[in-house]
């Protein structure tokens, strides 16, 4: 007889307990279910209706492509995930990875346990100089070496410098040459916008029922960068 499938959402930082009270794997689905309807210990991970795969105003043309995508030092270790509630980011991963066929929408790789490539989201931004807000435009499936070459100022800072820019060179086909003027280009438009506050529109996950927690102000950000940064500095992965 099939297991029933009573599907789960249940944030990483939870398997283990989810685990305890009975929630099982499905390593086809990539997903925690319970057994059987009733569980109470499993109640609180009963899972929601999927995130839809275009979210509104979503623009999924913006960014194609590798390349250093930084976001200003006021907006460092701030991201969609840090806004959202657990339950409700576990949706728009799994709807990430879903829609991307389980593969990096810029080099086409898949999970690698052994070698340690995850996919992961990275969020592409437009900025309006004039009004001083970062909008979210897209959600992109990257694995965590493409993630890697996008934040290369947070891999110059873990001293992974050299891995991320090989990679860059391999997946886009630029020569050295061409692929520091894009580095040089990508940190000269960093240090411009770094130079001011932004606040930010999440338009694109309230339109699809996401709740958030407000964004931490500017100052705030600022404040969480100074402090995150030299413990990055101490985590080099080589």
């Amino acid at each position: 007889m099939a297991v029933e499938r009573i599907w789960l959402d249940v944030p990483y930082a939870e398997k283990d307990e989810a685990k305890r009270g009975g929630a099982r794997w499905d390593p086809g689905a990539r997903r925690w279910y319970a057994p059987r309807a009733g569980m109470a210990k499993l109640t609180r991970w009963t899972a929601d209706a999927d995130v839809p795969d275009l979210l509104p105003g979503e623009d999924r043309g913006l960014g194609d492509g590798l390349f250093v995508d930084l976001v200003p030092r006021t907006c460092w270790f701030t991201n969609v995930r840090s806004c959202v509630a657990q339950a409700d980011w576990e949706r728009l991963r799994r709807m990430i990875t879903r829609r991307a066929g389980r593969r990096c929408e810029a080099c086409g790789a898949g999970e690698d346990r052994a070698a340690g490539r995850w996919l992961e989201a990275h969020e592409r931004w437009t900025f309006d100089e004039a009004a001083r807000i970062q909008t979210l435009k897209r959600l992109i499936c990257l694995c965590t070496d493409c993630h890697e070459v996008t934040h290369f100022g947070l891999a110059q800072v873990r001293g992974v410098e050299d891995r991320a820019f090989a990679h860059l060179t391999k997946v886009t086909g630029l020569s050295a040459a061409a692929a520091r003027e894009h580095v040089r280009s990508a940190l000269a438009v960093w240090e411009h916008r770094s130079r001011y506050d932004w606040e930010l529109d999440l338009g694109i996950l309230t339109g699809a029922g996401i709740a958030l927690a407000p964004p931490p102000g500017a100052g705030e950000r600022a404040r969480v960068a100074g402090e995150t940064l030299p413990r990055q500095a101490g985590e080099r992965s080589w």
